[in-house]
């Protein structure tokens, strides 16, 4: 494929942990970890490229005064070509990701205005983790730019090691938000363009346990290490940090076992202490230093970092370690370099035990400091190990296993010294920055060029001046008590000059005109029909040829007709429900699958689709970039209303991600069932006390909708 020489625009996403250009804190939280290191590095060795115009990394804006302000500032420069830039969403405080789910709407949304703000749109989206995973998805979409995708860990493995290790499926889900988060993994991996791995092990064992694992979308592009940081000894090298260590040890000057990690259950440190408390031959021939993270008093840490400290100084304690084993309360991060280097000058060994390690970025470092390595054989270090040959796999579980690599790798010390240098050699040849961004610009270059700018003209003058807008359903909300419905239809003519009036409906156009033909609803500005297929403007009903020619992409309808037409329970509506973009099926839920094996069946034959039922008994597929939200949102673009602006009204669980956000939302007291009970916490849904439309209007009265309404001058 032909090169694309156009400087590129890339945008990072990696919305939680704490994320600076300087002094990031590793290991101040399960979420400070190795990924907001990796992309800090990322985007500046990116922003080096001469085929690179700008990289800008977004994350989460965080005001919070038991964090540093530098994660409240709106924008940070990263280099040159790179900055930082913070998003705000949900509450202004620091909170850890798996909170994080319910306010992603709104960080979508409050991406979008800040691009809208820029000089041109980027040229491709890269997430990293399922949470900028589930943002990306849906501004790739919405832009149709390409979607790059790093998961850093995953969920499906994620929870297979969290259930060996004893815990019930119950209280994953009530820690770890699992079920949200496996499902948006599904969603990026139906829709990126090219997925990035660290390792060939990331996508057999990891990725290889998805519906939608589809190896040939997927590329090994190991992690880059700093150089200029990450090198052997050059002499003698003095650092605060090593003052602290004889006050822990009666033996200072032995080799040290170096364990570099936060304090996370998942780190394995527990284990490693164990087994040098096990091992007289170890205690004997080295000390053990654990650097885990910073604190100042442990009862002020977040409960899993506290847990596992104390469990840390409590083992210390049973196993007598006492003069063996150093646990420093501090630590600088510009300190790291010469701790690996005070580990190798002492002869010692880096150790990772954790139960899994997507890749191993401090084996890197470790290794190009000169010290040979023993690691977990889950996951990333099965590579580095190979290629580097520079030290010794472990089962992270087996203590044996574990005191028998490290004597082995100490008490040879040829065995060392070659491994030393092959590690140095390997880091160098394998994993620099420069060959990393080399192979993501190659990669980049063969994805199809998808972006076409939203249309900048208004689609008609109808909406012109509209300063807001109000977008409902028929069914469920405005349909169902006349005398309310002439009220509401009343407040939108008295309001005409400053408000746009939208229909988002799953009935077909037709179907649709003629409910509101005869119910006398006003004809509407935007008529989004077919669950957000079909858009059209104005009494003309002139229609968006461009959103029709957008979400026509990947969209597989004949595909999808063969296989849902050999499910038990599903039976195709009538014609006249149906359209080239919406296929609909009354769904039986006595005999039927659940809506989620559906699902299931269409990733599993690499099929991109969005999936509603309606009313327990309404089963509508449409293409991935289409859906009521999606709808809605590029109507916002086209027309310049902000979602801010916006009051939505839904009543069905196909109206759930149109009310997600930033808009306004109301949902009608008689909303079907339970489907939209999950939002009751929402800060921007209104929950109405009142039916239909008498609903929408006591949702006008609580937003004050009208009350602030701009009706420019013709």
């Amino acid at each position: 494929m032909k090169k694309n020489n156009k400087k590129k625009y890339l945008v990072l996403i990696s919305i939680h942990g704490l994320i600076r250009s300087h002094d990031l804190e590793l290991g101040r939280d399960a979420d400070t970890g190795g990924q907001t290191k990796y992309v800090i590095d990322l985007a500046r060795a990116l922003a080096e490229h001469d085929d690179v115009e700008q990289v800008d990394l977004i994350t989460r804006r965080v005001v919070d005064t038991t964090v540093s302000n530098d994660y409240a500032i709106p924008v940070e420069s990263l280099s040159k070509k790179a900055r930082i830039v913070r998003v705000d969403a949900g509450p202004e405080e620091y909170i850890p990701k798996e909170q994080l789910w319910d306010h992603l709407d709104s960080f979508m949304d409050n991406l979008t205005n800040w691009l809208n703000t820029q000089t041109h749109m980027p040229d491709l989206v890269h997430s990293h983790y399922a949470d900028a995973g589930y943002v990306g998805v849906r501004l790739a979409n919405l832009l149709g730019v390409p979607l790059i995708h790093t998961g850093h860990s995953l969920g499906r493995d994620k929870r297979k090691r969290l259930l060996a290790m004893g815990l019930s499926g119950d209280e994953i889900e009530h820690t770890y938000n699992m079920v949200r988060r496996i499902d948006a993994e599904e969603e990026i991996l139906a829709n990126a363009d090219l997925v990035i791995t660290s390792t060939h092990n990331e996508i057999e064992i990891q990725y290889g346990l998805y519906n939608y694992y589809d190896p040939k979308r997927m590329s090994v592009i190991p992690p880059g290490t700093d150089l200029t940081l990450f090198h052997p000894s050059q002499g003698n090298e003095e650092t605060a940090f090593a003052t602290q260590l004889p006050r822990f040890l009666n033996a200072p000057d032995k080799p040290l076992i170096l364990a570099l990690s936060r304090p996370d259950e998942r780190k394995n440190i527990l284990t490693l202490i164990e087994a040098f408390g096990e091992s007289p031959a170890l205690q004997k021939a080295a000390n053990l230093l654990i650097v885990a993270g910073t604190r100042d008093d442990i009862r002020d840490m977040e409960t899993g970092a506290q847990s596992v400290l104390i469990n840390i100084l409590m083992l210390i304690d049973s196993y007598d370690l006492y003069g063996k084993v150093a646990v420093p309360k501090t630590h600088d991060s510009a300190e790291v370099p010469a701790i690996y280097r005070l580990a190798a000058a002492s002869g010692g060994i880096f150790i990772n035990p954790a139960l899994t390690e997507p890749f191993g970025l401090t084996l890197l470092e470790a290794a190009a400091s000169g010290l040979p390595i023993v690691a977990t054989e889950n996951g990333g270090p099965v590579d580095i190990i190979r290629n580097c040959k520079n030290g010794e796999l472990v089962n992270p579980l087996d203590k044996s296993e574990i005191i028998d690599a490290l004597l082995r790798l100490m008490q040879n010390r040829k065995t060392w010294s070659q491994a030393a240098s092959n590690g140095i050699k390997g880091v160098s040849k394998y994993y620099s920055w420069q060959a990393h961004v080399k192979t993501y610009i190659e990669k980049i270059d063969t994805l199809p060029g998808k972006y076409q700018p939203i249309p900048g003209e208004r689609p008609t003058r109808a909406v012109y001046y509209r300063d807001r807008a109000i977008f409902s359903d028929i069914d469920q909300n405005l349909v169902g008590q006349p005398a309310a419905l002439n009220r509401f239809c009343d407040v939108i003519k008295e309001h005409r000059k400053c408000v746009t009036f939208g229909i988002v409906t799953g009935r077909r156009i037709d179907s649709a005109l003629a409910v509101m033909k005869k119910n006398r609803i006003p004809a509407a500005d935007i008529l989004i029909s077919s669950l957000g297929t079909r858009i059209h403007y104005g009494q003309n009903l002139t229609e968006d040829n461009f959103w029709a020619d957008h979400i026509d992409h990947d969209w597989s309808g004949q595909r999808i007709r063969r296989l849902l037409g050999k499910v038990a329970g599903l039976k195709p509506q009538p014609r006249i429900e149906q359209s080239p973009f919406k296929l609909s099926y009354y769904y039986d839920a006595e005999i039927a699958p659940a809506v989620e094996e559906i699902i299931s069946q269409l990733r599993q034959k690499e099929i991109a689709a969005n999936v509603t039922l309606s009313f327990g008994q309404f089963l509508d597929i449409i293409p991935a970039r289409a859906s009521k939200g999606q709808a809605l949102r590029y109507a916002s673009q086209r027309l310049d209303i902000p979602l801010e602006h916006i009051l939505v009204a839904g009543g069905s669980g196909a109206d759930e991600d149109m009310m997600r956000g930033n808009t306004l939302a109301v949902v009608v007291a008689n909303r079907h069932n339970e489907e939209l009970s999950q939002l009751v916490d929402q800060e921007r849904i209104y929950f109405a006390q009142q039916d239909h439309a008498q609903g929408i209007l006591e949702a006008i009265d609580h937003y004050d909708f009208f009350d602030a309404c701009a009706v420019p001058e013709a």
